[in-house]
């Protein structure tokens, strides 16, 4: 999809109807680049022996967008296709639900998840780059994807963003969705009177 074929916003209709964000992590979350080292388990730790360490990179921006799709009453949840601690850290920083499965399997989890919130296919966007995305996005009623995907997932997008993944895609998407349905504005004046000094009083005062 060119960037002249690009849709300027989410369909109003789409947008009202998501109930669900699924989101996936490499490549979406993050820029797909991994930090790979070791470290030494303890003194005299022989080479080969040390334990793996692993790091992702993500983008804070990113954090806030899913808190306004969160505070708007749409759940949002991390699908990945490749377990990894660095995953399982940035979801509880979040506070919001990671599936790491095995890539093969992205589809079963996804249906699980649905069935857990009682929702249909219709109700779902999903946000994925590469190819173990493709069955999501084929059935979601809203499939996005980010400006540096796979050809592929591309080609099937309803909506993309002018991001590259891990670089505030996930935020870009999230202003566009909450936009569509009409309640950008209200979020953001909404996240910006809860962090005034007067609404942390009156948290202080209620506690």
């Amino acid at each position: 999809m060119s960037d002249a074929a690009r849709e300027p916003a989410i369909a109003p209709d789409l947008a009202r109807r998501v109930r669900l964000a699924l989101l996936d992590v490499d490549g979406v979350l993050t820029d797909n680049g991994l930090y790979l080292g070791a470290a030494a388990t303890g003194p005299g730790t022989a080479v080969g022996a040390e334990a793996p360490l692993e790091f992702k990179r993500f983008d804070i921006r990113d954090g806030l967008g899913i808190r306004l799709l969160v505070e708007a009453g749409i759940a949002v949840e991390l699908l990945s296709g490749r377990p990894s601690p660095a995953t399982s850290a940035r979801a509880r920083e979040l506070d919001v639900p990671a599936h790491q499965v095995e890539a093969g399997h992205k589809l079963e989890a996804a249906e699980r998840i649905l069935e857990g919130h009682g929702l249909d296919w219709a109700d779902v966007a999903v946000v994925g780059d590469d190819l173990a995305d493709l069955p999501l996005l084929r059935r979601a009623g809203l499939p996005v994807t980010v400006a540096d995907a796979v050809p592929e997932v591309l080609a099937i997008a309803g909506w993309r963003t002018a991001s590259a993944g891990g670089r505030g895609a996930v935020r870009e998407f999230a202003e566009a969705l909450l936009e569509a349905r009409g309640e950008l504005a209200g979020a953001l004046a909404a996240y910006e009177r809860a962090r005034t000094p007067a609404a942390r009083r009156e948290v202080t005062r209620a506690g």
